[in-house]
């Protein structure tokens, strides 16, 4: 992994081939879901997993979300209950992340940072669908950024933010959604907890599984939960109807703005554009970003979640 910028990797049978080849062989190589880019290497490989946590400057208490192909992967690697079931056939492939109990497995320690529970996903988007099968392994794969920092959902996020620290980047695109998986803890009493909120809501899951438990703090179980996260490098005001002068602002409905997540209201793609516009105002010429006031129902929960960790 030298130089600057890493090789471009078109989404066709050879672009994938070569991405394959590159994780057998322990590369770290971005790839695209339906969310954000992903760092992923083989969750199998201490030294291939360990590469992640060093691209990212990620510490080592931060678990990672394993990528796999199939839900018989999937059940290889963790015990998957009527509930895990029933989500996962549901909802998969798509944005939802499942925190179940751990098998004796081959994926390395490291990857759940000592804890006996596994995040598990099975992405939805086509080139990494076909990557996952050319593979046959399963990827450990978080966002592909440096830790902390706005989550990248295009290649020229990744190759600004890691450069030379990949191997190469699968180029899939503007990410569709571009906000990170909900993510859900399905308990061995029983309950379940949203430990990320995300493009599945609260009130749909709920609905699905009845009220969660109550959310007690058992430490950092998943991604996107430290208290500051998806840094985009700048003071960030929230709430904004209005910028000041040295202010780049986002905008949402009826405010405008330098760059608007939607001029319309609509959540889903305030959802797609929220890191675009992050990424846009990190690059301005203004020392501050202030962003319009998000509803907070449906996936305005996880947008405001986002903004609120990133203004911390």
């Amino acid at each position: 992994m030298s130089g600057s910028e890493p090789p471009l990797l078109p989404a066709d049978d050879a672009g994938i081939a070569r991405a394959a080849a590159l994780l057998r062989a322990g590369e770290l190589v971005a790839v695209p879901t339906e969310t954000v880019y992903g760092l992923a290497a083989r969750a199998d490989c201490e030294a291939a997993v360990a590469s992640i946590f060093r691209a990212k400057d990620r510490p080592d208490f931060n678990p990672l979300i394993v990528h796999v192909a199939s839900l018989e992967m999937a059940r290889a690697l963790a015990r998957f209950d009527a509930r895990a079931e029933a989500l996962a056939a549901r909802y998969w492939p798509g944005p939802l992340t499942l925190v179940v109990p751990s098998r004796q497995s081959a994926v390395v320690p490291a990857v759940t940072a000592g804890l006996r529970t596994l995040a598990l996903r099975m992405p939805d988007h086509p080139a990494t669908r076909r990557l996952l099968e050319e593979v046959a392994l399963p990827l450990a794969a978080p966002s592909a950024n440096r830790s902390g920092t706005v989550s990248p959902t295009e290649p020229a996020h990744v190759a600004r933010s890691l450069g030379g620290r990949v191997a190469a980047i699968l180029d899939g695109g503007a990410c569709r959604r571009g906000l990170e998986s909900t993510i859900v803890a399905l308990r061995e009493d029983g309950g379940w907890q949203l430990l990320r909120p995300g493009p599945i809501p609260g009130e749909e899951l709920a609905a699905l599984l009845g009220p969660p438990s109550e959310l007690v703090d058992a430490g950092i179980e998943a991604p996107g939960q430290l208290a500051r996260h998806y840094a985009p490098g700048k003071p960030l005001r929230l709430g904004a109807t209005e910028a000041d002068e040295d202010e780049f602002l986002i905008g949402f409905g009826p405010v405008a703005g330098d760059c608007s997540l939607s001029r319309d209201g609509d959540l889903a793609l305030a959802a797609a554009r929220l890191y675009a516009c992050l990424h846009l105002a990190a690059a301005s010429g203004k020392p501050r970003i202030a962003v319009a006031p998000v509803p907070e129902q449906g996936i305005g929960a996880a947008i405001n979640d986002r903004l609120r960790r990133a203004a911390a």
